[in-house]
């Protein structure tokens, strides 16, 4: 739901979409998430109740991923970034690379089991690859992009031939089989920049950005004193830095 409203305000309504957004997010990081970042997935009556499944983090880490590149503001990275630890923690198998469904710290089943194939929404594994890779990208973390990549390589078969049941996992198989790029967008005019490029469908482009550096290794380096700068680079090489949207779409063109 948190997500749906996050890539509504992109035609809709900004402020009032966003706003929602915000509502919902700062609603799981007060009531539904724990100092160590174990999430839970019901709320009545003032308390918080059940363990979360692999989706309820799958979706959350999404979803505050979308508020990143909403926004630019690095806490919601952040967040994303230490769900997905918790989650590796406590539902990841090192054996298969895939995560369980269940938490370790559950009652015992008679069998864990795991979701692979997508349906009506995308399985717990599928999404949680995605954010593996994102989150990877955004934090050069290079284990996390191997993590994601073992995942596709478990599926990779019924991926290219299991249709919609493996359309989360396409959107992977894409991600690693074609030429993506990082753009960020440095300065003060960020946020206008950055709505600019939503007008663009472009699904190999992951844009980062902010009014300063911040801690962002994508970022590192990038600030110039009095403009906003757009940086166009692949697998850690930046073209020429330009100012205007046009010659940045140029720049992805002609890589």
């Amino acid at each position: 739901m948190l997500k749906g409203y996050v890539d509504a305000y992109r035609s809709l309504d900004e402020i009032e979409y966003l706003n929602i957004a915000f509502k919902n997010a700062d609603f799981i990081i007060k009531h539904l998430k724990t100092n160590n970042y174990k999430l839970y997935r019901n709320f009545k009556n003032g308390k918080a109740t059940i363990n979360g499944f692999a989706d309820d983090y799958a979706f959350t880490i999404q979803a505050f991923i979308s508020l990143y590149q909403a926004t630019f503001e690095e806490k919601w990275l952040n967040e994303a970034d230490n769900l997905l630890s918790y989650a590796i923690e406590h539902f990841y198998d090192k054996e298969n690379g895939m995560f369980y469904y269940t938490s370790d710290i559950d009652p015992s089943l008679i069998a864990r089991k795991m979701e692979v194939s997508d349906n009506v929404i995308p399985s717990s594994n599928s999404e949680m690859a995605k954010n593996l890779f994102l989150i990877g990208r955004y934090t050069y973390n290079n284990k996390y992009i191997e993590m994601a990549k073992k995942m596709l390589n478990n599926v990779k078969e019924n991926t290219i031939k299991g249709g919609s049941y493996y359309a989360n996992w396409g959107v992977l198989l894409a991600w690693f089989s074609d030429k993506t790029y990082d753009v960020s967008i440095v300065g003060e005019e960020c946020n206008e920049i950055r709505k600019e490029f939503d007008k663009h469908f472009l699904p190999n482009v992951f844009l980062s950005g902010g009014k300063n550096e911040g801690k962002s290794p994508l970022l590192k380096d990038k600030l110039i004193s009095n403009q906003t700068t757009i940086y166009v680079c692949q697998d850690k090489a930046c073209k020429l830095p330009v100012n205007e949207v046009n010659k940045a779409l140029d720049q992805i063109k002609d890589y």
